[in-house]
């Protein structure tokens, strides 16, 4: 394992042109409003458990098209009054898993929702319980090639608008304080951050660690791991497809929802990272908040010698700090 990409200096620096779609706003504005239209009110049974210093929820809530989402919500127990509140996405191929496994921000005194990734769930955790109902066209094995030939019919703009919807979810209930809700996760989960904070006002804060999803060119020329070569094995199968391909994938792309982020962020990139190579971890960080006009600082955390794990628990409790910080 070595470093493959820019030098640190250059990365400080990174802060490429990418593919901007001219109705990018539009989609998106007219996505969000087809599927608030139909959402229900979440739905939260309580659950029981072992875990005898937190409550736990099984929530269900409506995301993409009014189509049912699960989630996991963990509070301090007997919580009383509206707690900051932290809505963590999943890494691909996973699922919300159990309660149990996500009792960090709950212990630290904070409402905890982890989002179930439609269709995601069984290649590494304890499962997930959301299916996507939606069909594509002829795509590679995995999520990134389902429905690109049409951004309307990609995969993630259906996971996009469950992240966002989730923020509406939880924000409708008693035990979160709606002023102080944060978005995380690593990833494809910090990706998926990215996006949400993009499309979701009044955020406090967004954590992405060593994020997905950002700066498409760049990476499916740059590293040969998936999920990102589940797209140039689409490409080499479809010859005639690239243009179109990278047209969608604009729709979807990190460094697009990051610069319309209006929160302070906080990201982790791994120098040694082949699976998101830091140069794209760094495009999105670069541009945040610059198309929005909000004082939203990006702090960034290197690790010179890790690769897709990044940080882990030594990030997390960076993290902690760095959220306190900003909350007090």
């Amino acid at each position: 394992m070595s470093r493959f990409d820019l030098q640190p200096d250059e990365l400080r620096a990174y802060r490429p042109d990418v593919a901007e779609p001219s109705d990018f706003d539009a989609f998106w504005a007219a996505t969000l409003a087809e599927s608030r239209a139909v959402a229900a009110p979440p739905r939260l049974v309580k659950v029981d458990s072992p875990l005898a210093l937190v409550d736990v929820y099984d929530v269900t809530f409506s995301g993409f098209g009014g189509d049912p989402v699960k989630g996991w919500l963990v509070v301090p127990a007997g919580a009383s009054e509206p707690l900051p509140t932290v809505v963590e996405y999943i890494g691909y191929g996973g699922g919300r898993g159990l309660p149990h496994e996500r009792l960090a921000w709950a212990a630290a005194g904070y409402a905890s929702f982890s989002m179930d990734t439609r269709g995601q769930g069984s290649a590494w955790g304890t499962g997930g319980g959301t299916p996507d109902p939606h069909g594509s066209g002829p795509a590679f094995p995995g999520y990134m090639t389902r429905g690109i030939h049409d951004p309307a019919e990609y995969y993630y703009r259906r996971v996009f608008t469950d992240a966002a919807l989730a923020i509406d979810a939880v924000r409708s209930l008693e035990v979160v304080d709606e002023t102080r809700v944060a978005v995380a996760g690593a990833s494809q989960g910090g990706g998926i951050a990215i996006a949400a904070a993009g499309l979701s006002e009044g955020l406090v804060a967004a954590l992405p660690e060593v994020p997905f999803l950002c700066h498409f060119e760049r990476a499916v020329g740059l590293t040969d791991r998936d999920p990102y070569n589940e797209i140039v094995r689409f490409l080499s199968v479809h010859r005639d497809a690239p243009e179109q391909v990278f047209s969608t994938l604009a729709y979807f792309d990190g460094v697009n929802f990051a610069k319309r982020a209006t929160a302070p962020a906080f990201f982790s990139v791994a120098l040694m990272d082949f699976t998101c190579p830091p140069s794209t971890v760094y495009a999105a960080r670069n541009h945040w908040a610059a198309g929005s006009g909000a004082d939203a600082p990006a702090d960034i955390v290197d690790y010179p010698f890790n690769d897709h794990e990044g940080g882990q628990g030594v990030h997390w409790q960076r993290q902690a700090a760095w959220l306190a910080e900003r909350l007090a």
